[in-house]
């Protein structure tokens, strides 16, 4: 029963990797290690237990940030909508 559960989660996180990749994420960050940005896994556990972090992240996303991770800043992402930001931000929230 619980792979069935399990089995049904897997398309929702590959496809938000697949979006992630598509607005080009994936050119500074990967999931696992660090490359020009942080991890996604370490953008998760940093943010795990704080109160509106989908949110603050999905701004980040959509803004930009500095400061945070280091000295390169992250640029605003014009060609993601908002929507894609709220899911990018929640998948990103998700690895473990």
């Amino acid at each position: 029963m619980a792979a069935i559960g399990l089995a049904g989660l897997l398309p929702v996180a590959h496809a938000d990797l697949a979006l992630a990749t598509s607005k080009n994420c994936m050119a500074c960050h990967t999931v696992d290690r660090k490359v020009i940005g942080p991890a996604f896994k370490d953008v998760a556990a940093r943010y795990k237990d704080q109160k509106g972090a989908e949110e603050l992240l999905a701004t980040k996303i959509l803004k930009g940030g500095a400061g945070v991770w280091g000295p390169v800043p992250m640029p605003a992402n014009s060609q993601v909508s908002e929507a894609d930001a709220k899911k990018l931000a929640a998948w990103v929230l998700t690895l473990k």
